[in-house]
């Protein structure tokens, strides 16, 4: 058996390429659509597995955009993704100057949570050990839900 992709709905392609690659650092490895299915499929990877997806040998993201809209609600109900990230602090404050809301901060530098535009929680882990605890992460508060 071998991972291949986690496939997400998305309600708004700009938005989701904004977070997705704007905010978190993906790269677009291909785009497909189909207009008799009328749906677009998006496949990213993250930035160190991007050469490696490109050739199928890393798990990807697919993101699926229908053409008709839909209502996707409950993507809490999806569980999350989950990337390691060299610096979780200065991750998060790129993520946050992007607009992004910070919904788990990091206080104990190792994980924290965020939501796309179209509420799929994703956790973001520090590679390695947990940072030092430090401001104004430590005595942040949670944001909604994740």
């Amino acid at each position: 058996m071998e991972y291949l992709h986690t496939m997400v709905r998305i309600s708004d392609i700009d938005a989701s390429l904004d977070f997705y690659c704007g905010a978190l650092g993906m790269e677009e490895i291909s785009r497909y659509e189909n207009e008799k299915g009328r749906f677009t499929l998006i496949f990213l990877a993250a930035p160190g597995d991007s050469d490696r997806a490109r050739t199928s040998k890393s798990p990807m993201i697919e993101l699926t955009y229908n053409w008709d809209p839909e209502a996707y609600d409950g993507g809490r109900n999806f569980g999350h993704m989950a990337f390691r990230v060299d610096d979780i602090y200065a991750t998060c404050e790129r993520l946050q100057a992007a607009g992004v809301t910070i919904n788990r901060p990091p206080r104990d530098g190792h994980m924290a949570f965020v939501r796309s535009p179209d509420n799929i929680s994703i956790e973001l882990l520090q590679r390695g050990d947990a940072l030092p605890a430090r401001e104004p992460w430590a005595s942040m508060e949670n944001t909604g839900t994740w």
